[in-house]
This record gives C-alpha cells, structure tokens and sequence, in this order.
C-alpha cells in the first residue's frame, strides 16, 4: 500500500489552519459602535412558558439593539449555564440576566468569553462542555446585576468569574487544561 504523505501533511495542516479560525477571529474582532450591530440573544427559556414564547421574545427585545433566537427547551428545565459576548454593553447583558431569571432554571454557571461570539449571549447555552464554563453563586450574578458597573466594569468582572482552572478532571487524574494554555498563548 502506498501511502501519499503530502496528502496527510496537508490535511493535517488545513484541519490545524480551521480549528483556530474562529478564535482568532473572534479575538480580533472588534466591538462595533453601540447601536450599529444588534445583540444576538439565542438558547432556550423553560417548557412551561411555551405559550408565552411571543411575549418572552418581546420582553428580551424592549432594551432595544436585540435579536432573538430563543424557544422552548424540549425537556423542560433549562441548562443553568449563561454565555456573554465581550462587546455586549452591560445594561444589555443585565437586562437578558434578568429576564432569563424568570424564565430559565436560573444562572449557576458562565462560559469563558474566549470561547463565545463578541456579540452574542446564550440562555441556558447547552452546547459548551465544562471545561468552557465556571460555577457562579447566586451572590455573584448579584454582582452582575449591579447598575453602577460600566461595561469595561461589568466585563472585569465577568472575566474574574470564569478564569478557569490550572489542573482538571480525565479519567480519574488531574491533568494540565489544555484550553487554558491555549488561552495564555494568544
């Protein structure tokens, strides 16, 4: 069998090249104007306001400069896990918090923003492994909420509320966080 290894080196260089184009563009994306992009609010709110869908969308979008994408989470209770864009202005971001409070399972854990579109927000974000989020108290998203932060403020914060851990859990040992180097690197 002859075995073509330009072939396999290409591949393996196109398949390095794609798994670090969307953080690299998402970290060189910059924050566009207030006003001039629209806020992305996608995920899930809980199966028991399925009726209320219309009304739920229209509460999200009354802050303005929102778009929605959000329905019913088909087994009832939401993921408690909360994802915030870097470039969400903070009383954006406080007011989808706030919202999502009564209509999801709550807010117990957030997701690196490293990992997330500058200009987007999951609710009840499902499709982020644990490595990608951090637990948060209820006092913590206190601290979120609070209208006096700014959005360099509000942001720190954020960011000081998912550093995420040097050592983590494989197959029973603790080994080195492999997105954690790779987050350092950049």
């Amino acid at each position: 069998m002859k075995v073509n290894f330009t072939a396999i080196l290409l591949l393996t260089f196109s398949i390095g090249i794609w798994g670090t184009i969307p953080q690299a563009v998402w970290a060189a994306e910059e924050c566009a104007p207030e006003g001039t992009k629209k806020i992305k609010v996608e995920g899930y709110f809980s199966q028991k306001f399925r009726k209320d869908e219309k009304k739920i969308k229209a509460e999200y979008k009354t802050i303005g400069n929102v778009r929605t994408a959000l329905r019913p989470y088909p087994l009832g209770d939401t993921s408690k896990n909360f994802a915030i864009g870097r470039c969400v202005p903070a009383y954006i971001a406080r007011h989808i918090l706030q919202v999502s409070q009564k209509y999801t399972s709550g807010i117990e854990s957030l997701v690196v923003q490293e990992f997330i579109p500058a200009h987007w927000v999951g609710v009840g974000a499902t499709m982020f492994d644990e490595l990608s989020q951090q637990t948060v108290t209820p006092e913590q998203v206190s601290q979120l909420l609070n209208p006096d932060l700014n959005d360099e403020e509000f942001h720190a914060l954020y960011k000081s509320l998912t550093i995420q851990d040097e050592k983590v859990p494989f197959f029973g040992l603790k080994v080195p966080n492999v997105k954690k180097r790779h987050q350092e690197s950049e």
